[in-house]
């Protein structure tokens, strides 16, 4: 089960942690998670280049090591970076030592003020943890989820998923995965198709209030 939808009593649970921005810009906010990986970052990075879109990519450390090549596309093509720890680790199941050193392993290739917990889940003292050892950093979550990652979705339901609960200012989750190739390989470009014609923008983080 998951929240395509993030309700606002969970923001409100953890106002620590970024979930979205009012822009007044028409202003959309997308994040892909997992990457990079081959087939699949080249064709979100043609997508977006279509729609002249920047986002930001929430990087596993051990994909960026397998695949420098493709991160460095992601980076000259001028799209924001941030970490996803080393191995892709659940927060909740997984020791906060252990948890800060795969996300300082990662700091190490990646270098970024941004950060997202795998699969949105953290502990509060790992969230101190990281905070201590990288006193910029920024925790990004999502606003709205695409659920691409869900085998049992059909591609138009998770087009729908984005289309239904996208508004200003809003960071949408996508993946750059094998996993949920399938899905995003239809929803990305018809999102994007929609958005533009409807005047949004598409913006990296970290973002502002201003254009």
């Amino acid at each position: 089960m998951y929240l395509v939808k993030t309700p606002w009593w969970l923001k409100k649970l953890y106002p620590q942690l970024i979930w979205g921005a009012k822009t007044g810009t028409r202003r959309i906010y997308l994040t892909f998670d997992d990457g990079p990986i081959p087939i699949v970052t080249p064709f979100v990075l043609n997508i977006l280049k279509r729609y002249n879109a920047k986002a930001t990519f929430f990087c596993i450390g051990d994909n960026v090591r397998k695949h420098p090549d493709i991160f460095m596309q992601v980076k000259n093509d001028g799209h924001a970076i941030g970490n996803h720890t080393f191995n892709h680790l659940k927060g909740w199941a997984t020791d906060n030592q252990i948890y800060l050193e795969n996300f300082l392993q990662a700091d190490k290739i990646l270098n970024t003020p941004l950060f997202r917990p795998p699969y949105g889940r953290i502990k509060r003292r790992q969230i101190s943890l990281l905070k201590q050892a990288r006193p910029d950093l920024q925790i990004v979550m999502w606003d709205v989820l695409s659920g691409d990652f869900d085998m049992s979705l059909k591609p138009e339901e998770a087009l729908q998923n984005v289309l239904k609960n996208v508004q200003d200012g809003s960071i949408v989750l996508f993946h750059d995965s094998l996993k949920a190739f399938q899905r995003l390989e239809h929803a990305l470009p018809l999102a994007l198709e929609h958005w533009s014609n409807a005047g949004y923008t598409f913006a990296p983080l970290p973002y502002t209030s201003a254009p």
